[in-house]
């Protein structure tokens, strides 16, 4: 499973396979973490502490544009005392 480093603005970028996404139940937005492993010289991805890994995906869907419609609102309730 090859895949190429490419320049998108100026970050460099790496696609990820759908196949294997859906096999760790990982999506568009999903926040994960990164380690380097110099010694063996590999890069490992995985599902951030406290992310969205097994949750339903129509739910959590559904909270986004929640998020979204609600955003000004939210951070307004944050920001209260």
């Amino acid at each position: 499973m090859g895949r190429k480093i490419y320049r998108t603005g100026n970050s460099l970028v790496v696609t990820l396979p759908k196949d294997a996404l859906n096999q760790l139940r990982m999506r568009e937005g999903t926040e994960v973490e990164i380690q380097v492993n110099e010694e063996q010289g590999v890069l490992i991805i995985s599902p951030a502490e406290g992310s969205l890994e097994g949750v339903d995906e129509a739910f959590a869907s559904q909270v986004d544009h929640f998020i979204e419609e609600y955003r000004v609102a939210l951070e307004e309730l944050a920001r209260a005392p």
